[in-house]
């Protein structure tokens, strides 16, 4: 018999007020952070404010994930084992994870979904994860359609969730040490420092310098809006939004907007239906251009790999709106589009940075802004912030809704009303009470006192009446009878919505016995994990112990594509390799270029600095001391930084 597969989309919730406006704009789960072990910890949530999203989400079918997917220190394992409890214990349907750990700990069965700080990018893996008995794998971005259908293929059990929006990484996730090596502060641990967001300038073996002050490990945002369809077909179940960071105008756009892709989709392909209830109503037309964004990219879904930097600025361009056309004191003229009052504009200046300004008034073409910034004719115009469009999404959402199909009809010792939800549940409630006919038709109170669902989670869809007689029905009765159809619809609607057990972990055979520093073991339920399947040799995490000489990056972004020198495709390069990243604080970073496998690595060069030909340095601040370096060990001279190590 068909059986069509369930579709989730997956939205982000920085706290439960924005978790609720992605569920009001049509999220069939959103996933969130508790007080700690989550890799954002500027998004923790209560346990108690958890609670509340769950059971504002289970009434639509709506799951709520929670992420703990830091790795974790022998210290924490209790308190994790204490946390997980309470979350089990709250409903909570699942638990995004990235440590092993996990699974060795005494907690009750909430399923585990396996992160993509796992890194997970192969077959292999994805299948010794599957065998293992993680029910979900988040697979790495870096990954393309066909490579997609591959592990689809090798694991068709097993859920696939795959990211279709928002901020990018330049490193495999799990696999980037940049943040602690620099600052001492671990992305595996939740506290990254955007490392990739900084400026480098970027030289050759000789010191000639190729590119000046550039964001060159800068990414433009995911957008894959167009390839869902390809996605779905490929074997993905759930379509991740990024953004637990983000504010609740970001997660409401972004949301609906896919929303709004998806079912346009689903009423074309049966084969497909959504994995969640209820109506959604927005009442603005979702543009994920008028959100944070650097531009977009689909990020290798295609197989290609096209422009996915941002070398300009890590900061939003937002969308275009024109050309400037001519420039006088105090306001300029655009073509091609229009602001608004009150909009935020950018542009990128001559000396190749991004500036920015705010517009007080618009008439007609002529904008005049706050301050005058210095256009030239020709300029190309963004507007990074839509007052318009800000304004509206800050207007309060209509709460999403599920429908009811009701049938009110006489009993042998009164009435009864009978609800029926989309998903097939049905609750009855009777009432009691001697009948006589009325002197008057009923059908019409009747009505309108059962549509009267007010600030409930129901709307009524169709209403039925069936009884022979003009029975008199008091509406106070009507009244009470909706009040206890309600109760009992909620409670139906969380018993129904159960989550899933988490299977039983099997020792699935290892794709390796020996577990290297990426494997990001740090604490002894991770190394147990790792030597009960037969790892020969464990390596204890970076952050345990730091690897000298080691790639702190791994990275599908090359930047010798980038810049047209691709050994495969592009011309050669006229600059003399190894090639250096350069650092503001004048340490540097050496590139190497795999080509065969396309994978650029980040290799930090010996706590001491370099500066470039014809460059200079200025004295660094503290933050960008590399972790366990001190003040006293910092020496300075006229023409260089030497960094000792400790």
């Amino acid at each position: 018999m068909f059986k069509p597969r369930k579709i989730e989309l997956l939205a982000p919730a920085r706290n439960v007020e924005t978790g609720i406006a992605a569920i009001d704009c049509g999220a069939d789960a959103v996933y969130i952070g508790a007080a700690q072990f989550g890799a954002r910890q500027a998004a923790g949530n209560t346990v108690e404010d958890i609670a509340r999203l769950v059971n504002y989400a289970h009434i639509f079918g709506v799951k709520v994930y929670v992420t703990l997917n830091t790795i974790l220190t022998d210290e924490e394992i209790e308190p994790a084992e204490r946390l997980i409890t309470q979350l089990y214990n709250i409903g909570v349907d699942a638990l995004i994870v990235q440590d092993f750990a996990i699974t060795k700990m005494n907690i009750p069965p909430i399923q585990l979904h396996c992160s993509t700080q796992m890194d997970n990018c192969t077959v292999e893996k994805a299948r010794f994860l599957a065998q293992t008995g993680f029910p979900r794998v988040v697979l790495a971005r870096e990954l393309t359609l066909q490579q997609i259908s591959e592990i689809h293929n090798a694991v068709p059990d097993t859920e696939l969730e795959v990211f279709v929006h928002g901020a990018l990484c330049v490193s495999y996730s799990g696999r980037c040490y940049a943040s602690q090596h620099c600052f001492g502060r671990s992305a595996n641990r939740g506290a990254c420092a955007q490392f990739c967001r900084l400026p480098f300038t970027l030289v050759d073996s000789d010191g000639n310098i190729i590119k000046k002050d550039k964001h060159l490990l800068s990414l433009k945002d995911m957008n894959r809006s167009a390839m869902l369809e390809d996605m779905l077909d490929a074997g993905v179940t759930s379509l991740k939004i990024e953004g637990r960071l983000k504010d609740s105008s970001y997660v409401k756009n972004i949301t609906a907007y896919y929303r709004s892709c998806l079912d346009e989709i689903f009423t074309r392909r049966a084969c497909f239906i959504r994995a969640s209830y209820g109506t959604v109503a927005p009442h603005f037309i979702p543009s994920p251009a008028k959100s944070f964004n650097r531009g977009f990219t689909n990020y290798f879904l295609d197989g290609k790999r096209g422009d996915i930097t941002s070398f300009y600025t890590p900061k939003s361009i937002g969308e275009y709106v024109g050309r400037v056309k001519f420039v006088s004191r105090g306001f300029f003229t655009v073509v091609g589009g229009a602001f608004n009052n009150g909009d935020g504009a950018c542009f990128i200046a001559p000396d190749g940075k991004l500036q920015g300004f705010h517009i007080n008034k618009v008439d007609g073409n002529r904008v005049f802004p706050q301050n005058m910034p210095p256009l030239q004719p020709g300029t190309i115009l963004y507007r990074n912030y839509d007052c318009e469009f800000e304004r509206s999404l800050s207007r309060p959402l209509a709460p999403r809704r599920l429908p009811l199909t009701l049938t009110f009809a006489d009993t042998p010792v009164g009435f009864s009303l009978t609800a029926t939800t989309e998903s097939g549940i049905t609750c009855i409630v009777d009432a009691k009470m001697e009948k006589e006919e009325a002197r008057a038709p009923q059908q019409g109170n009747i009505n309108a006192q059962l549509k009267k669902w007010g600030n409930t989670p129901f709307e009524v869809s169709t209403i039925a009446i069936e009884y022979n007689e003009n029975w008199f029905v008091p509406s106070s009765l009507l009244s009470d009878m909706r009040r206890r159809l309600c109760d009992s619809l909620i409670a139906a609607l969380h018993s129904h919505n159960r989550r899933e057990a988490m299977p039983s972990i099997a020792k699935a055979p290892l794709i390796s016995t020996t577990i290297d520093y990426t494997g990001n073991v740090s604490n002894s339920l991770a190394r147990a994990f790792y030597t009960e399947r037969g790892a020969q040799s464990v390596a204890p995490a970076y952050e345990l112990q730091p690897q000298e000489g080691r790639p702190i990056m791994y990275c599908k972004h090359c930047i010798k594509y980038s810049m047209g020198w691709c050994t495969k495709t592009g011309e050669k390069s006229p600059y003399k390799e190894p090639y250096f990243l350069v650092s503001a604080d004048g340490r540097r970073f050496r590139l190497h270029f795999n080509c065969k496998e396309c994978l650029m690595t980040v290799t930090a060069e010996k706590y001491k600095s370099y500066i470039p030909r014809g460059g200079n340095v200025a004295y660094p601040s503290k933050r960008f001391y590399p972790f366990g370096c001190r003040l006293s060990q910092v020496d300075t001279t006229a023409k260089s930084i030497t960094m000792k190590n400790t």
